[in-house]
């Protein structure tokens, strides 16, 4: 009996994005014996939250008993993923055209190519999972963040996360799609954005301390209620240290970040199907910019 054309479509795609997350894998993880990857997925994060600690430190001359020192430390780590699923999706386009130069192969090959590139940011969530936890023990251990793990609320935080990643993912997505029109520098591209989101996501400071005709912005983008709901469902006695979003309930804000990710989705989709349209018709599948 044969499957119906549904059935092949999905195997199709799964079989796409589980190869996909292998190879991303080897990619990001052999660049290196696995004792000096190892210390460096260590001192990595720690040192990327050390900064973070010497400037709340200096401002606020030490005041590391204040309840938005925990939100502000959660804020920024998991804004990690922000940057390393965006950019694992992404940079796949740059890095299979102008370095590997296999992305027209890719093109030819039985696979779905939206599929593979979501496959290729795995890695990007290993990684930044591997920080995320790096960074909150060493908060736990030598800063006096105060988390409780009995206190936490572990449901309200894998649903989030998994949302939260899939969200990101999508945006990843469009990113890759502007990737496959422009040149070589486009590898900057989740710098940039990641940078400009940092801004408006409330990760470390309220959007009330942005001017009143930019706060809109943050209360757009997805990954603002997503943080949020990260560090409630961790330390969710501190949510009144930031008070964006202090009147809203949790299961208000993880409605919130379900209608704006299925729209960020449905347009990432529509997106990547334009863009990968005009990639071909003009011929840019294996161009490449060399520089």
């Amino acid at each position: 009996m044969e499957e119906s054309p549904s059935a092949v479509s999905r195997a199709e795609t799964w079989r796409s994005f589980k190869i996909a997350a292998w190879l991303g894998w080897q990619i990001t993880s052999n660049w290196t014996d696995p004792l000096l990857f190892a210390i460096y997925s260590i001192i990595r994060p720690i040192s990327r939250a050390a900064i973070l600690v010497v400037m709340y430190g200096v401002i606020t001359q030490g005041n590391f008993t204040n309840p938005l020192f925990p939100y502000i430390f959660l804020g920024n780590a998991f804004y990690t993923y922000v940057f390393m699923v965006m950019n694992g999706v992404s940079w796949a386009v740059i890095d299979d055209r102008e370095h590997y130069r296999t992305l027209k192969y890719m093109y030819v090959a039985p696979i779905r190519i939206p599929a593979y590139l979501l496959g290729r940011g795995v890695a990007g969530f290993l990684t930044a999972s591997l920080s995320v936890i790096i960074t909150i023990l060493a908060g736990v251990l030598f800063l006096h963040v105060s988390f409780d793990p009995l206190q936490a609320d572990w449901l309200l935080f894998f649903v989030s996360l998994v949302i939260g990643v899939v969200m990101l993912a999508m945006m990843g997505l469009m990113l890759a799609a502007a990737s496959l029109l422009v040149a070589r520098h486009s590898g900057f591209l989740a710098d940039g954005v990641s940078g400009v989101l940092f801004l408006f996501s409330g990760a470390i400071y309220p959007l009330e301390v942005l001017p009143k005709w930019l706060q809109p912005v943050g209360y757009a983008i997805p990954i603002t209620y997503w943080l949020e709901l990260m560090r409630r469902s961790l330390i969710g006695n501190v949510a009144q240290a930031f008070p964006t979003l202090a009147r809203f309930s949790s299961l208000q804000l993880l409605a919130i970040l379900v209608g704006l990710s299925i729209v960020f989705g449905v347009a990432s989709v529509f997106i990547f199907q334009a863009c990968d349209r005009r990639a071909r018709e003009r011929g840019l599948i294996d161009r490449t910019t060399n520089y």
